[in-house]
């Protein structure tokens, strides 16, 4: 059974990050994904470090220094940088990656995905579109409403939020 944690918007929050990555790691998710704004590039090498599965990170809108998430990325086996786009696959699982809610719909609407995973506006969402599942796990950062992320089962296709704990 195979199981994908998905964060969002850690926007520097180290804390909360590590909170959630020690969560992440209870959990048995294999996978981990990142929909943006991890803004520094040592909060790639904090992920990297926690998690010893594949990671898959997309740039947001306030990712800063690209040349430096690609070094730390470099030295990493298991973090694949995408870019402002990624497409993966898990477990017979089609999964797209993009930091905007509104290509994020759209890429949801056109049946090729059973998963598409968004973040920049911060709120949690999860609606099924057809037979895709179109989700925002929330933020990591904690600014706009309770920090959390997601974790998703390839097997079942079910998806649950998880709130950080003190």
């Amino acid at each position: 059974m195979t199981q994908i944690a998905i964060l969002s918007d850690s926007h520097d929050n180290i804390w909360n990050l590590d909170k959630a990555l020690q969560q992440v790691a209870e959990s048995g998710a294999q996978v981990l994904l990142h929909c943006g704004d991890l803004c520094a590039p040592f909060v790639l090498d904090q992920m990297a470090q926690a998690f010893a599965g594949p990671i898959h990170v997309i740039f947001g809108n306030n990712d800063g220094d690209g040349r430096l998430l690609q070094v730390i990325a470099s030295k990493h086996s298991q973090v694949t940088l995408h870019g402002i786009y990624a497409e993966v696959a898990v477990a017979n699982r089609q999964i797209a990656l993009i930091h905007y809610p509104e290509p994020a719909r759209r890429l949801a609407q056109s049946g090729q995905f059973d998963l598409v995973c968004y973040g920049h506006d911060h709120i949690k969402h999860v609606e099924s579109i057809g037979e895709c599942l179109l989700v925002n796990p929330g933020e990591i950062m904690g600014r706009f409403g309770e920090p959390g992320w997601g974790l998703y089962d390839c097997e079942s296709g079910r998806y649950e939020r998880r709130l950080l704990t003190a």
